[in-house]
């Protein structure tokens, strides 16, 4: 298959390149290709005719999507409404990946792919925008909410995930003070890049929650990641509340993933097993 990812330079995109490595794939990040631009996107769309598009850009971080919403929107909302028309050109398969974020995090058990969304922030609302956009542009979508994403090294070295951040402070001795009331499923990119290459050799388009099993704290997660690591740490547990956060941050965010069963094809490992994976593979 030709393949087009975008957002080249994530750690998704990157867990993607080496799972798809033997297909003609072609990564793209912002430099390259900036999906806010509509006519952008079309020209490179028209010139590649890919099978499959796969994107993964997108403005992340939600305390900056609360102070620069224009551009949340421009990037997570308008962005995949501009690959969504242009695979509709192109007959091409478009793979949007969503967030947890798009849920309001009241729930006290895991959300499915059949409630109703109710962002609570800048983030989640552009995100869900994003979504609607290519569920009504185009036939040909897989819609896939993850969160508590993990895996590469990070650019030059610098922390990119939970995890690394996590390291990076125990072996500088930092003070670590983890919130122990947000609860979500700790998710391996290589994980997730496998199921996203298994789906888009499918037709079976649609909205899908791939997470990899299991559920835990932002603390317990820290916890465990220092004792899988051998690891001491001056780690200490906190509250949203304590936390200065300026978006507002989901208490649950356990993600459902009911349309995978129906596939008979929701095997993905808990997330102990994938951070066990992740850190030896960060030795090697």
């Amino acid at each position: 298959m030709r393949i087009l990812i975008t957002g080249a330079k994530g750690q998704l995109a990157t867990s993607l390149a080496k799972v798809l490595a033997d297909e003609e794939l072609v990564a793209l990040g912002h430099e390259e290709l900036d999906i806010g631009d509509a006519g952008a996107v079309h020209e490179i769309l028209d010139s590649m005719r890919p099978d499959v598009v796969i994107n993964t850009a997108a403005t992340r971080r939600p305390d900056q999507c609360e102070e620069s919403p224009d551009q949340a929107f421009r990037v997570n909302a308008l962005g995949p409404r501009n690959l969504a028309a242009a695979c509709a050109n192109t007959g091409s398969k478009l793979v949007q990946t969503s967030t947890d974020s798009v849920f309001d995090g009241r729930a006290t058990s895991p959300y499915r792919e059949e409630d109703a969304p109710n962002p609570i922030s800048v983030y989640g609302v552009s995100k869900l925008a994003g979504e609607f956009f290519v569920r009504t542009t185009l036939d040909k979508h897989y819609v896939i909410r993850t969160g508590g994403l993990f895996g590469g090294a990070g650019p030059s070295g610098k922390p990119s995930n939970f995890v690394l951040a996590m390291l990076d402070g125990a072996r500088v001795g930092r003070k670590l003070s983890v919130v122990s009331d947000q609860f979500n499923s700790p998710t391996y990119t290589v994980d997730l890049a496998g199921k996203i290459a298994w789906l888009i050799r499918t037709d079976a388009y649609g909205l899908y929650h791939i997470t990899n099993a299991g559920s835990s704290s932002w603390y317990d997660f820290a916890r465990a990641i220092f004792r899988t690591a051998g690891l001491e740490a001056n780690l200490s547990p906190t509250t949203t509340d304590a936390s200065k956060f300026r978006s507002r941050r989901l208490r649950y965010s356990v993600l459902d993933r009911g349309a995978l069963r129906r596939l008979d094809a929701d095997d993905l490992p808990p997330w102990q097993d994938a951070l066990d994976r992740y850190l030896r593979e960060l030795e090697e």
